[in-house]
């Protein structure tokens, strides 16, 4: 076997039982269904369709946070048959498929991929994801995402993102949280830890920021897309678990 062979493999292995814990794991969190009015404008009902597109450790961990809260949700990627599996455990609320599944199913969509990815997505669904609200979650690292990378930090994210998604109601979302912390700190007792939200579209923002709450945390409305510069990789929120109040103060924000 050769070596790259091998690295796949063990990539492969851990992605499974990455998959395998997160689906135990949520299955035993409790949670509290919240009422989704923003919601009732883009479905008309409490229980949402929100489509996964990238299920790693962050799409993975709010997919499942999403079904415990009383939501429909398909997970995808490229190889749904590695993802039956935390499908099936997370009860009938929960399906695998490819990822212009999600991008049809999805009344919200979740778009959590390497960011050098994105705009591949914005191509190749545009038509599925026309006119949805998307939540958006990726960071440009020069290191794996290459000269793109650079481009878009230099702009800022969320203004990026919006090019690469043109024709969305795009919201820039649960980028700062490391995906521990997303899986641990869910529905916390006390303060819960804020995830920063920056949209160029109110409405979105309100789906948005409901299914924040859904997930176990408090969301805060930094401002427009040009302002999610503020919470990008490298700003002193970033990589951090903060209160709301910790958050706003490190943001200036009232």
């Amino acid at each position: 076997m050769e070596k790259n062979e091998i690295k796949t493999d063990r990539i492969n292995e851990g992605r499974r039982a990455f998959l395998k814990t997160a689906a135990t794991a949520m299955a035993l969190l409790p949670f509290s269904y919240l009422p989704l009015p923003a919601a009732a404008e883009a479905g008309g009902q409490n229980r949402m369709k929100i489509g996964v597109i990238g299920s790693g450790r962050i799409g993975g961990t709010l997919g499942s946070l999403w079904i415990k809260a009383g939501h429909e949700v398909l997970f995808s990627s490229r190889h749904p048959e590695e993802l039956e599996e935390l499908a099936e455990g997370l009860g009938p609320g929960a399906r695998a498929g490819m990822p212009r599944e999600a991008a049809v199913f999805g009344e919200v969509v979740l778009v959590s991929v390497p960011y050098h990815a994105v705009p591949q997505i914005g191509r190749d669904f545009a038509d599925e994801l026309a006119g949805k609200v998307v939540l958006e979650t990726g960071n440009p690292y020069p290191s794996r995402d290459g000269e793109m990378a650079v481009k878009a930090r230099a702009r800022g994210t969320g203004l990026s993102s919006a090019g690469f998604l043109p024709g969305v109601r795009l919201v820039r979302a649960f980028n700062t949280i490391p995906h521990y912390d997303l899986r641990s700190e869910a529905h916390r007792s006390g303060d819960l830890v804020a995830i920063p939200l920056a949209s160029d579209d109110p409405a979105a923002l309100k789906v948005a920021s409901q299914i924040v709450k859904d997930a176990g945390f408090e969301p805060v409305v930094v401002g427009p897309l040009s302002r999610a510069k503020d919470f990008d990789v490298g700003t002193p929120v970033y990589a951090r678990a903060l209160t709301a109040r910790e958050l706003r103060q490190q943001l200036g924000i009232d």
